[in-house]
């Protein structure tokens, strides 16, 4: 047995084999325990070089020294074995003499892992050609098995040359049917022929080695189930290659229905290819066509509807017995978002009106109502349909309802109902209103209660590195207070930072940060290391500055009682904290303010006399700013703010210092989107610095493509103060972000400014076309986001941005300048699309500069099309 430990220990795999054929069952479980021993050992330091000259040994012996089936499965796929495995040959030749039952439970069982576990397909391939049990089809095992077919460049063969010597080819070509996120394996090698596995499972069914019938019902399934797009195109890759006769394509009208409806664009392309030719040639019934355009006429992809609209006017220039049918099917993209889209439709069911009856002609004209009203005008003569629908009606402008901040609850009563909120915040993040609570109820309880409360929290940061960690590794400047969480505040509480330390973060504080967010940062971590050391050396009662409502701003007269509270206690008041209650406390309202003051002074404390001084001093006020070009971003830079100064603490401070484009480092640390929302309730009436401080960040959405930046939107649109240059930047930014959820976010904050009355549509709309201009925005993606807005109703504020955002992108089109405007002029078609639609429902007139040369433009391109749409909306009445 020492022999068989030295040989595992010294990585000697290649003598196990013997060692282990010399020893009894008896002996093997036996030494079973030391093995156990050296794989502890070996996890303390599991990338060392012992460790990987020994685990491959480690693993052989121990899958042979155990007799139970789960045990040596659990082994073999064993979390630290994963990455320094023995040779799967080694594995089977020390497992060899097992009974088959038991090589048949100990394969299956592997086979169950997840494809994470990184169990080698040969291993289960070699212990299933052992025990001659049926194969599995679990998604381990049939990703092991398309790795090693397809690894054809390694062994001189092709896939289909491999898939003929498979002995359980059936079996596997159903399961992969059945796996998920396959269908990319499908797709290498691009080409066709026996070398792909397109081309070899085609030419394997056409062989019968695979049953046709069964393939091509497995792969239209695959397709009607759905999944990711690689899975769409390479089961519709084999699905093509499989080459279906027209027999076989009408068997299944009910399936190519439905993809044609429903699949994605490229599953559905296919789908309607295959139903336009059974149309054609007289295979689908007009019925079965108007269902089918049903589905396909309501897609977004302008290809599909375009290529329906052909296959109905070829159906019916047919067959005029149709036209019953197919136009009130054709009809109904009279409702589709695209005007193009409406005017083709309407074009053929101008063509084939003469085929249909007196009954699809009057149904017709009652459709024609969901036209835009230029070609309702054209419907009126064309349709026959009545003047009096061409009434114009009065356009009611839709906003959503202004939110209303939310009053936070109280903290948490009891301690274990604050351990409880601790819990939810370090798994979620929360929100302000939850952490600022919870914050408060920390304070409380480790005042009143601390024996009980660190019994609480025991098991709640009990998988948070720092909670088994000596005292002395835990450095509270850096380790802990770079998060919007409270983990420094628990490490106080619980005993795991030296009070030395929070005393030298208290005093220190985090004046090397020279970043743009520095300013925000720096007293936002000054107020929790501050409550930190308080905990340790003089715990506060409970938190002056804990906001009242959930966008951060705190009441006067709730923080007057607040101090009337301490001066009873006797308590002194934490310097961070306090500051912090003046910068939340509300001045907007004077009245409230004024009251509060009288009350604040006459408590007689110096904390008093400032609260009194700070409400009598007038309402919140800002710097005054100014905008600032670099390469393609528009910035704001803040001049100085003298109130945030002389009285604030020395980490406060530099809020009120002024905000520099090319002074400040704009790279830095700060990479947490969580963090914003917590920079937003310490200025809760005054944004506009926090947005000028955080428009860098915002504008990486849309120049550099980032995700996540914008989330915060929303929350500056409800947060209080002036909404200036900086926050129309931000939304601007926002509403040209690359990725969608982004742009979702701007959308929400432009129609909550909007509904609050805040929105300057004139300085966002001139703000659009300048970056648009400057390329920082893409057209396509603004008029995304704007399409999005417009159609919860809000057009008449939409069209009223795009009426200063136009003319700067049409005056460069009509002079030509400056350099790259045609080709950031790609989009500006659909921006004219938003902007007639918006000017035809709000009942927009007057005039739009340069529009008129874009219209006289020659051609029928998206951009001439709707600029000439554009301007008959704006210049010419509805007939009546």
């Amino acid at each position: 047995m020492n022999a068989l430990m030295d040989a595992v220990r010294a990585g000697r795999t290649s003598e196990l084999t013997g060692l282990l054929d010399g020893m009894t069952d008896a002996e093997r479980r036996a030494v079973f325990p030391e093995l156990k021993e050296l794989r502890k050992e070996l996890r303390a330091d599991r990338w060392g070089v012992q460790a990987r000259r020994a685990h491959p040994a480690l693993q052989v012996a121990g899958a042979a020294c155990q007799t139970g089936a789960a045990a040596v499965a659990n082994w073999l796929a064993a979390a630290d074995m994963r990455w320094w495995q023995a040779p799967p040959a080694v594995l089977i030749d020390v497992l060899a003499d097992r009974e088959t039952d038991w090589l048949a439970d100990v394969v299956h069982r592997l086979a169950q892992r997840p494809p994470s576990a990184r169990v080698p397909y040969e291993l289960m391939a070699g212990l299933v050609r052992l025990s001659a049990c049926q194969v599995p089809t679990t998604q381990a095992y049939v990703e092991g098995w398309t790795r090693h077919i397809g690894s054809v460049w390694q062994r001189g063969d092709t896939v289909l040359a491999r898939l003929r010597k498979d002995p359980h080819l059936p079996q596997l070509v159903a399961a992969l049917f059945e796996t998920d996120d396959i269908g990319g394996t499908l797709q290498w090698p691009a080409e066709d022929g026996p070398n792909s596995w397109t081309g070899a499972l085609a030419q394997l069914t056409a062989e019968g080695a695979l049953e046709r019938g069964a393939t091509v019902h497995a792969c239209v399934s695959r397709l009607l189930r759905g999944g990711t797009v690689a899975d769409h195109r390479g089961f519709l890759r084999l699905l093509k290659a499989l080459d279906l006769t027209r027999e076989e394509e009408r068997g299944r009208t009910a399936e190519w229905l439905a993809l044609a409806s429903d699949a994605p664009s490229v599953v559905a392309s296919h789908a309607q290819s295959v139903l336009g030719g059974l149309a054609l040639d007289g295979e689908l019934s007009a019925r079965q066509l108007a269902e089918m355009s049903g589905g396909v006429l309501f897609r977004t992809e302008k290809k599909l509807v375009r290529a329906q609209l052909v296959l109905l006017g070829k159906v019916m220039a047919r067959d005029a017995a149709t036209a019953d049918e197919l136009l009130p099917a054709a009809a109904q993209a009279f409702g589709h978002e695209d005007s193009d889209v409406q005017e083709r439709a309407l074009k053929l069911v101008e063509r084939h009106i003469g085929k249909a009856g007196a009954e699809t002609r009057a149904e017709l004209a009652e459709t024609a109502g969901q036209l835009m009203p230029a070609l309702r005008t054209r419907a009126v003569a064309s349709l026959g349909m009545a003047a009096a629908d061409m009434e114009p009606v009065v356009h009611e402008e839709v906003l959503p309802p202004a939110p209303e901040p939310v009053r936070l609850r109280p903290a948490p009563e009891s301690v274990a109902e604050l351990a409880e909120e601790v819990g939810a915040l370090l798994a979620s993040g929360g929100d302000v209103a939850s952490f600022e609570r919870t914050l408060d109820g920390l304070v409380r309880h480790a005042h009143t209660s601390r024996a009980a409360l660190v019994e609480a929290l025991d098991p709640v940061v009990a998988r948070l590195w720092w909670a088994t960690a000596e005292t002395e590794h835990i450095r509270g400047d850096t380790s802990l207070t770079n998060y919007p969480h409270l983990q420094l505040v628990l490490a106080a509480v619980l005993g795991k930072v030296r009070t030395e330390t929070l005393h030298a973060a208290v005093q220190r504080g985090t004046t090397g940060q020279t970043c743009v967010h520095s300013a925000l940062d720096r007293a936002y971590q000054a107020r929790i290391s501050e409550v930190a050391y308080r905990m340790r050396t003089d715990p506060l009662p409970f938190l002056l500055s804990t906001p009242t409502w959930s966008t951060g701003l705190l009441e006067p007269d709730e923080l007057v009682e607040r101090l009337v509270g301490y001066r009873r206690l006797g308590a002194r008041p934490s310097d961070a904290d306090f500051a912090q209650a003046l910068l939340r406390v509300r001045r907007g309202d004077r009245a409230a303010a004024a009251s509060a003051a009288e009350r604040a002074a006459a408590l007689g404390t110096e904390q008093g006399r400032r609260l009194a001084r700070w409400l009598t001093a007038g309402g919140p006020q800002l710097p005054v700013d100014r905008r600032r070009t670099t390469h393609s971003r528009v910035l704001v830079e803040c001049g100085a703010l003298e109130e945030v100064q002389d009285e604030f603490p020395r980490e406060f401070r530099p809020l009120g210092q002024p905000v520099s484009v090319y002074r400040e480092r704009w790279h830095c640390y700060h990479w947490d989107d969580s963090i914003r929302p917590h920079w937003l309730a310490l200025l809760p009436e005054r944004r506009e610095l926090v947005a000028a401080r955080m428009l860098r960040d915002l504008s990486t959405v849309a120049v550099d493509d980032l995700r996540g930046p914008a989330a915060v939107l929303p929350l500056l649109a409800e947060s209080g103060g002036e909404a200036g240059d900086a926050v129309h930047l931000c939304v601007a930014y926002g509403l040209g972000a690359r990725h969608e959820e982004d742009r979702l976010a701007a959308v929400d904050a432009l129609l909550v400014l909007a509904a609050r009355g805040q929105l300057d549509a004139a300085l966002l709309g001139s703000d659009l076309g300048q970056l648009a201009r400057d390329g920082a925005v893409k057209p396509l993606r603004l008029a995304d986001s704007l399409r999005t807005a417009a159609a919860t109703g809000a057009n008449a504020t939409i069209w009223g941005m795009l009426r200063h955002t136009l003319p700067l992108l049409l005056g460069d089109l009509a002079t030509g300048g400056p350099d790259g405007q045609a080709a950031r002029s790609r989009g500006l078609g659909e921006l004219l699309a938003v902007a007639a639609e918006c000017a035809e429902r709000s009942g927009a007139r007057g005039e739009l500069p340069h529009l008129a040369t874009a219209a006289a433009r020659r051609g029928s391109s998206r951009l001439v099309t709707q600029a000439r749409r554009l301007q008959g909306a704006l210049v010419e009445e509805v007939a009546a």
